[in-house]
């Protein structure tokens, strides 16, 4: 992969993009109905990374976030919100349907990231599409903009009905309907080809009052097999009316079992928090614990709140759990990056001729830039948690726990065509402060955490209280690298 050049800088101060990281190509948060990222929540148009950015941080509008039913790929969404229009130079022989189609083909040319178009001449692809394929109707139109993209082989590349794009839109303020599960393709946990993964459930969720955790596999959505159902398509399936029921035949290890879910509208509160009291312990006898669910527009403030929340109880040293944290907001993971950093990359972003764009904490948002950070992640952490974890671990601000994250480090934008449809069109890469390309590889931890430790903060707090569990981890040594 080719190194980022220098030739563009993007001030700390400047409005960051409305952009969403997903996962893999794999991680789809189907909360259908709560607030879910990795393909949470698409934002309309890609601004060209050279030289427009910082206009482009003006326009921007989000309303990504991770949600009941949404679809979370773990790649960065940019969220610039406007639409792809193309005009012809003879647009009275053009059809309507003809032009939506020109629309489409326009937000490729100028944003795909791959200018070779998986080596074809995307110009003879639109002329002889408009040639020879039909375009009559709105469904032979989306057939056509669907095929075209397909000949990129890029599976983050994705038409968005009308619908769908509207859904994903509605999930910016953190409320949606759904049954509250974020999902990705088994390969992602297991190895496993079949069935679609569960990455996590929603806390409160339809999914996790019926006992759904992270690592089930979903056989099949009212009836229909999963094994080889997009996640897209699953995302839909599990999306719904308010208090309308969805069957889902899961597998948990060895035993499969059929559970009825009915869908509700939750408003998610991103962020829970509680003090770890550890008897006999010195510098560090409080621990304060933030488990941080997904980056809505909620997020940051959530987190500045628990913050001050847990200092007034004199809270001096702090975890923030980014476990089965599937992404959501990409401004959400750089304003929470500046809350726990002073100075720094949080992360450079690289076009396909490598032009870099940097985002950096400037101090001016700091809460807490010195306090004793440990930051626990695993495979369900993706795109905007992968970035954030990224930077306090390369910054040398945190002691990273856990396992490698999803590995995803490609970034969208999503392009709002006239007729309400949409795009998300694969646009550039990240790279962390120390210039690695996660993609496929993911966020190194530093040390491993214990099989057997919990995710939730009850559980996190017995294992640092009782020296003796199999889940223990010396609090002393905690924040030690």
């Amino acid at each position: 992969m080719a190194t980022c050049s220098r030739s563009l800088f993007v001030p700390a101060s400047a409005s960051p993009w409305q952009s969403f990281p997903y996962g893999n190509l794999a991680v789809i948060c189907v909360l259908t109905g709560i607030s879910a990222t990795m393909l949470s929540s698409y934002p309309s148009l890609l601004i060209s990374l050279r030289g427009n950015l910082a206009r482009g941080y003006k326009a921007a509008k989000p309303f990504l976030s991770i949600g009941f039913g949404r679809v979370v790929l773990g790649l960065v969404l940019v969220m610039s919100v406007s639409a792809a229009t193309y005009t012809a130079p003879s647009s009275s022989a053009l059809t309507e349907e003809n032009l939506l189609f020109l629309e489409a083909w326009r937000a490729v040319d100028r944003a795909y990231y791959d200018k070779s178009f998986n080596g074809q001449s995307w110009f003879r692809y639109r002329e002889n599409a408009l040639r020879n394929e039909p375009m009559n109707t709105r469904e032979e139109t989306y057939a056509a903009i669907k095929k075209m993209l397909s000949t990129l082989d890029d599976p983050f590349t994705r038409f968005l009905e009308p619908e769908k794009f509207k859904s994903l839109r509605s999930g910016s303020q953190g409320k949606l309907t759904g049954v509250g599960l974020s999902i990705g393709y088994p390969m992602a946990l297991n190895g496993s080809t079949s069935g679609l993964a569960v990455m996590s459930a929603t806390p409160g969720g339809p999914a996790e009052k019926a006992g759904i955790l992270p690592g089930d596999i979903i056989l099949a959505i009212d009836s229909t097999s999963t094994e080889d159902m997009d996640i897209y398509d699953a995302a839909e399936r599990l999306q719904g009316p308010e208090g309308s029921s969805v069957d889902l035949d899961i597998r948990s290890g060895s035993n499969t079992r059929h559970v009825v879910l009915k869908r509700q509208t939750v408003t998610l509160n991103p962020v829970r928090s509680r003090m770890c009291e550890i008897p006999g312990a010195k510098d560090n006898s409080k621990i304060g614990y933030i488990k941080l669910t997904t980056f809505n527009q909620n997020a940051a403030g959530s987190v500045k709140e628990a913050l001050q929340k847990l200092r007034d109880n004199n809270v001096k040293s702090f975890v923030l759990d980014l476990r089965n944290n599937s992404g959501g907001l990409f401004p959400e993971g750089i304003e929470i990056a500046k809350i726990w950093m002073d100075k720094g990359v949080i992360v450079y972003i690289c076009d396909s001729q490598g032009v870099r764009d940097i985002y950096e904490a400037d101090g001016i948002n700091t809460v807490a830039a010195s306090e004793p950070l440990v930051v626990l992640v695993n495979k369900g952490t993706a795109s905007a948690s992968e970035i954030l974890a990224g930077a306090l671990k390369d910054n040398k601000r945190a002691v990273i726990y856990g396992e490698p994250t999803y590995g995803k480090g490609k970034i969208q934008s999503v392009f709002a065509l006239s007729d309400g449809s949409g795009l998300a069109v694969t646009v550039a890469r990240y790279e962390t402060p120390a210039h690695t390309d996660i993609d496929k590889v993911g966020v190194i931890p530093d040390r491993l955490l214990p099989a057997s430790f919990p995710t939730d903060e009850d559980g996190f707090c017995s294992c640092l209280r009782d020296s003796k569990s199999a889940c223990n981890l010396n609090a002393a040594q905690l924040f030690t690298r």
